[in-house]
């Protein structure tokens, strides 16, 4: 907030300056793996015509509208129920729209062989992130070294919630804990058979829309079964549960973006560590962000600022208070600020 906004979620900005968005990075990022006609996209109905408008490649038939938000087990699910009616058993990279890598040939490396860890041993394989400093925004991986199995694969012992500061520090210290990417490589058919066994009423569910895909009652299915899913993550409702989870740890600049903080280490910078996107002048500042397409903006004798103008909202705030920008937008809720939102 304020270039993120309900209406226009931060997958489908450009954000890194080269006029690419994070949804359109992320489908570039795997294209030497997965071409496009291979390529689905689930996302709520509404953002429907953002994916159509900024990825014209991808046929219109692996555009998987979700009717209501069920969070990320029933999204997943209705994808693998999808590829598995047309392409039997699959293997599934399951990737976030809106992460970015610096180091993208590394992570097709960890990816592909995430892919041949999940058909070698039907393992449902998520990608940890090696941690480079306690952060405190992240879940985290448990995972014992001494549990290896082929092509740098660990079994995973458990997750962990977002830690406090001194928590952090303690995981990153022993090496044996990772950050929970989000991103995971499986069959079809090994999750399918762990939403059966952990999330029967989403497998029923989604088993029918599998039936019916690539019918004339596929529309009519999707809409009236999917808001009966259950709004559960795939953390919680399944990964957390199931005995066949490993994890292969992954070092190629990731980060999830969720602050502009985020964004300044992730994005290219200039000199003084600036961080711009628009007309910006700056004088004596550094280690700033600055965004704004509207107008110029100069800053002088600045450092550690975040400067963000849209059209109808400004925000200026120091960089270690960026945390609380969500107070922000719970003030304008319970407003009825709808539209700054």
């Amino acid at each position: 907030w304020p270039a993120s906004r309900s209406r226009c979620p931060k997958q489908f900005l450009a954000l890194t300056g080269d006029g690419e968005t994070m949804l359109q990075k992320t489908v570039r990022r795997i294209s030497g793996l997965v071409p496009a006609e291979r390529v689905f996209i689930v996302t709520n109905a509404e953002y429907m015509p953002l994916v159509r408008e900024q990825l014209p490649d991808i046929p219109a038939e692996n555009l998987l509208a979700e009717p209501a938000p069920r969070n990320t087990a029933p999204c997943i699910a209705l994808a693998a129920a999808v590829i598995q009616k047309r392409s039997g058993n699959a293997t599934m990279l399951v990737l976030p729209a809106d992460h970015l890598v610096r180091h993208e040939e590394i992570c097709s490396d960890v990816l592909c062989r995430a892919a041949a860890a999940a058909e070698e041993t039907d393992s449902l394989v998520t990608i940890g992130i090696t941690p480079t400093y306690p952060e405190t925004g992240y879940g985290y991986i448990a995972f014992s070294r001494a549990k290896h199995l082929p092509r740098g694969v660990y079994q995973v012992d458990s997750f962990k919630e977002k830690p406090d500061a001194e928590t952090a520090r303690s995981y990153v210290e022993s090496g044996n804990y990772l950050w929970n990417s989000g991103m995971f490589v499986w069959k079809t058919d090994v999750f399918l058979d762990a939403v059966k066994t952990h999330l029967p009423a989403a497998y029923e569910i989604a088993a029918e829309i599998r039936d019916a895909c690539d019918t004339d009652a596929f529309d009519a299915v999707l809409q009236k079964r999917f808001p009966d899913m259950p709004s559960i993550s795939v953390d919680f409702g399944i990964l957390e549960k199931t005995e066949r989870l490993c994890t292969i740890p992954g070092s190629f600049g990731w980060d999830d973006v969720g602050s502009w903080p985020a964004l300044r280490r992730v994005a290219k910078t200039d000199t003084n560590g600036n961080y711009r996107d628009g007309d910006i002048i700056t004088i004596g500042t550094k280690n700033c962000v600055f965004s704004g397409r509207e107008k110029l903006i100069a800053a002088v004798g600045l450092e550690n600022i975040v400067v963000v103008d849209t059209e109808d909202a400004l925000l200026v705030c120091d960089m270690d208070a960026a945390q609380n920008i969500k107070k922000i937008t719970e003030m304008l809720r319970e407003q009825g600020r709808g539209e700054l939102l």
